[in-house]
């Protein structure tokens, strides 16, 4: 009798890229632009620098390039590299349900895999629609409760949405199919404890390269349980207290769930993007200066004091997850990119003057909504409340926003004309070889 993992992998065994409505392959092809300008603006990062270099000492065959890099090494190793560079500066995207990030554990995964191989664009964009709709459904079927339990679902969806697309990518059969997503789903790891450190973007690479090998040893004959997703100690039952398999089914072919994938505007933890709102907004629609603030006082949702709570960030990737710095930098800067959260920003004296006076309290508020009560020092109160944060799926990025995130991130990393090069061959994904995306790259 068939479950839903199998059903799963029945469809998307069979799917074509015609059977996909444009409008999920434009937000498909929308969603991989933006990740390759995360990936090749993470290189620059010390936890990607660190990870090149062990991989160089390593070594491993040259079978694919550590994205935006001359660096060739290993399918695997390229991967985890490439991952850790995706994610580490949390400028990539979210599933806010789930708060799952679908494309890092792929660029870590199919990106190496495709250039091995020698794949077609076709073939590529066909294994990146099956990673995200896949790997969205399972962290749909997790639920958040899996998440509540302290597990980083961007490692542990992420495996088995790496091995399903690489599988794909690799041609495998159903019955091989089964047994990569279960070598993946008992490689499943990662704890939310690792947010704020470098270890959250290993991660997502971790994820891709396990889930990458998972596939390459299904198609060589290894096995594993057929219930490893829905057995009794398998994924599902092992790591959610309220799992719901039926997501990973409903309404199949006919809701794209990767439409949901929130491409962010923000280089931080998803939770704090209304707080740079709030910020942006005292400083662009109240004209506030610092010196007019005596207080300001946040009221938001419960996870954001879970997940985002570091009063005194002491380095940038700290910063990522301090609600008072986020805030502080949207204030002071009127932005919230790579640049606000470096070690030397956290603890600049206009940054630390803002953060000092902000206190955070639970407010009951849905997700991704804040009220701010501005104090200031006439004894004015000034209540700033944001419904719609910026990057939800209320409030979008546009096309125009992520074509401009892209180029702000690519043109830094390998020059503007190698990215005017890698936007069009994204563009033309599907009409030529994958590897236009490898050497557009310049390196």
């Amino acid at each position: 009798m068939m479950n839903q993992t199998d059903t799963l992998i029945e469809f998307c065994e069979a799917l074509t890229l015609e059977d996909v409505p444009d409008e999920a392959k434009d937000h498909a092809r929308l969603s991989l632009l933006n990740a390759v300008g995360a990936t090749l603006g993470g290189l620059s990062s010390d936890a990607a620098r660190i990870a090149t270099q062990q991989m160089e000492i390593l070594g491993g065959l040259p079978q694919a390039h550590i994205y935006g890099t001359a660096d060739m090494t290993s399918v695997d190793r390229a991967g985890l590299v490439n991952g850790i560079a995706a994610h580490v500066l949390d400028f990539d995207d979210t599933h806010i349900p789930t708060v799952y990030h679908p494309t890092a554990p792929l660029m870590a995964s199919i990106v190496p895999l495709a250039e091995y191989l020698g794949a077609t664009g076709a073939e590529f964009f066909r294994a990146w629609i099956v990673g995200l709709e896949g790997g969205m459904r399972l962290a749909n079927a997790l639920g958040r409760s899996h998440y509540d339990l302290g597990w980083h679902i961007t490692s542990t969806a992420g495996y088995v949405a790496a091995a399903f697309s690489s599988a794909v990518l690799l041609g495998l059969d159903r019955t091989s199919t089964r047994h990569a997503l279960g070598i993946a789903a008992t490689q499943s790891s990662g704890h939310r404890q690792q947010f704020g450190a470098m270890t959250k973007s290993f991660h997502a690479g971790m994820a891709g390269s396990g889930g990458v090998t998972a596939a390459l040893l299904a198609q060589a004959g290894y096995t594993a349980d057929s219930e490893s997703i829905h057995g009794r100690r398998g994924l599902l039952s092992v790591m959610s207290p309220q799992p719901d398999p039926d997501a990973l089914v409903h309404d199949l072919g006919e809701q794209w769930v990767l439409r949901e994938n929130c491409l962010k505007p923000y280089a931080s933890g998803v939770v704090t993007h209304p707080l740079i709102d709030v910020g942006r907004s005292m400083r662009d629609e109240y004209k506030l200066s610092v010196d007019d603030i005596a207080a300001v006082r946040l009221r938001v949702n419960p996870l954001v004091i879970e997940l985002t709570n570091i009063p005194v960030a002491a380095t940038g990737l700290e910063g990522k997850f301090s609600v008072r710095h986020c805030l502080a930098a949207g204030f002071v800067d009127g932005r919230g990119g790579p640049e606000q959260f470096t070690d030397d920003r956290v603890i600049a004296p206009d940054i630390v003057a803002i953060r000092d006076r902000v206190s955070v309290e639970d407010g009951g508020l849905p997700p991704m909504q804040a009220i701010a009560e501005v104090t200031l020092g006439d004894g004015q109160v000034i209540e700033i409340e944001i419904v719609r944060a910026r990057g939800t799926m209320t409030r979008p990025l546009t096309v125009e926003e992520v074509n401009e995130k892209f180029h702000n991130l690519a043109d830094a990393a390998i020059g503007e004309l190698a990215a005017k090069a890698l936007f069009h061959a994204v563009q033309d994904l599907e009409t030529g070889p994958f590897v236009r995306l490898v050497e557009a790259t310049g390196r």
